[in-house]
């Protein structure tokens, strides 16, 4: 199951709160196209203070390892680690990428794919815009763990509802 980060883009005066399509999602995990085409990737996705630092990044370690003496071999090694970094880190890059133009994070939700995530999350955000009071589970839980026992729901896990309890 994935886990995606949900982005707003800053409002502005011609955009209307229930339009979906401003929303961007960012899976977390390894992404190989940046792995395999590391500054084509990101001249795709729009990342150009990510590229700069790439290139300059890049250059400066291979110039430094081919006046270190180093051979073809290494300097062949080095920058497949750097794009292997790049592709584990990729989705950091977009959240930085978007945090730098101005989006908030929203919401972190997960899914099997992107679609399941979509729709866990407007499920949640058209009942939270129709004015219904929706409890996130990570709340739930703070809430029942400062609870007194008495006051927790009665919702049963496995065999026996109380520790201790007679069976």
């Amino acid at each position: 199951m994935s886990v995606y980060t949900v982005h707003e883009p800053p409002l502005r005066a011609v955009d209307t709160a229930s339009d979906a399509t401003r929303f961007v999602f960012v899976r977390d995990g390894f992404y190989f196209w940046a792995f395999v085409l590391t500054p084509l990737w990101m001249l795709w996705r729009r990342l150009w203070l990510v590229f700069l630092l790439y290139a300059v990044i890049a250059t400066g370690i291979e110039n430094a390892m081919y006046y270190a003496g180093a051979g073809t071999a290494a300097v062949a090694v080095v920058q497949l680690l750097i794009s292997l970094l790049i592709g584990i880190e990729a989705s950091t890059l977009l959240r930085f990428t978007l945090w730098r133009r101005g989006w908030k994070n929203v919401d972190v939700v997960s899914g099997d794919n992107l679609e399941v995530a979509e729709r866990r999350f407007f499920d949640l955000w058209v009942r939270t815009a129709a004015g219904t009071r929706v409890e996130r589970p990570a709340a739930k839980a703070a809430a029942t763990a400062s609870a007194p026992r008495s006051a927790q729901s009665p919702d049963i896990i496995g065999l026996f509802p109380d520790p201790g309890a007679s069976r």
